[in-house]
């Protein structure tokens, strides 16, 4: 509510050109509805130019009398069709004391991760039985090489350096990733400074010489782990947004957290990622960058100036931000 608030102003003339529908989904939609994904939703999702998901609060455990499925989320990303997911983190001098990490060591951090998202051991074929359990890690050519260019474009467009981190060292899905990443950089993206870092440096290395870092990109589980750690650079997930896009414009855009059940209700979560996500939202898909401009700054100012959730070391709550915000808008 806070992010489509912020969106609202931020548009101004334009805003009415802009449509917002709500959809149910999770948990909750299945409790209510008997679906996390219902027909409705799908149908709205269909007509969107884009989606903007909430962290979505509910129960852990649904009741066994209910059916499972596949997660909607899974069914959310084929539908709008989305492969890589972009996860900016960068560093506020304002918030180097909510780091765990020394000042020194968050100066000048401004990484984008790209993940792949659809592929790898999130994905495969599962089995499990008393005595063993297993998850298959498969990738095809076709799938690393999209996401590389879409890394590759966007470091032309930042400080033209590229990461592919992989476990090419075991892995044989990793071998194929750096085969692929390297024919790539080489053939089509010269002008580009190229590296491979094995993952396990890499968690290292976000931790010493982040600000060494551009563009990261890397498989679905690596991606997913170290945005978690690399969250930590910016002082709090609650900072971090994400949009997952594809071959179009349609993209999905949320915060990198989940869900915190224990403060459902209290109005103290932190809407700074879903705001940012929002901006995400308008600067890809509608291609209204100017009113994401405008949200980034006002979201920098508002950090500037000590506008804190608890999370933060604050004592600002959901309402005040999203106020501190509009007023720097």
């Amino acid at each position: 509510e806070a992010a489509v608030e912020v969106a609202r102003a931020a548009l101004g003339d334009a805003g009415p050109g802009v449509e917002w529908r709500s959809a149910a989904f999770g948990n909750t939609a299945h409790l209510e509805l008997g679906s996390p994904y219902p027909t409705d939703s799908v149908e709205l999702v269909d007509a969107a130019d884009a989606v903007l998901m909430g962290a979505i609060a509910g129960p852990e455990e649904l009741p066994p009398e209910l059916p499972k499925g596949e997660p909607c989320l899974l069914s959310l990303r084929r539908q709008l069709g989305v492969w890589a997911n972009l996860r900016p983190v960068c560093s506020n001098p304002a918030l180097f004391a909510a780091s765990p990490l020394r000042p020194e060591r968050l100066q000048g951090v401004d990484i984008l991760f790209v993940r792949e998202l659809t592929g790898g051991i999130y994905y495969g074929e599962k089995t499990r039985d008393a005595n063993s359990a297993t998850d298959v890690c498969r990738y095809t050519v076709l799938e690393i090489e999209r996401v590389l260019r879409m890394a590759c474009d966007l470091a032309r467009s930042r400080r033209k350096k590229i990461t592919m981190v992989d476990k090419a060292n075991v892995l044989e899905t990793s071998r194929l990733w750096r085969d692929t990443a390297t024919r790539i950089a080489g053939e089509e993206y010269p002008d580009l400074d190229y590296e491979h870092v094995l993952v396990d440096a890499m968690a290292m290395h976000l931790l010493n010489r982040a600000a060494d870092f551009d563009v990261i990109v890397t498989e679905n589980m690596f991606g997913d782990i170290l945005t978690d750690e690399a969250s930590m650079l910016a002082g709090s997930m609650g900072l971090l947004p994400s949009a997952a896009l594809g071959d179009g414009t349609r993209g999905l855009f949320e915060p990198v957290h989940g869900t915190a059940p224990d403060i459902v209700g209290r109005g103290i979560a932190n809407p700074y990622a879903a705001i940012s996500s929002v901006a995400m939202l308008l600067r890809w898909s509608l291609g209204l960058a100017e009113a994401a401009d405008r949200i980034d700054a006002a979201v920098a100012a508002a950090v500037a100036d000590r506008v804190w959730t608890p999370d933060l070391g604050g004592a600002a709550n959901t309402r005040s931000v999203t106020d501190a915000v509009l007023e720097r808008l």
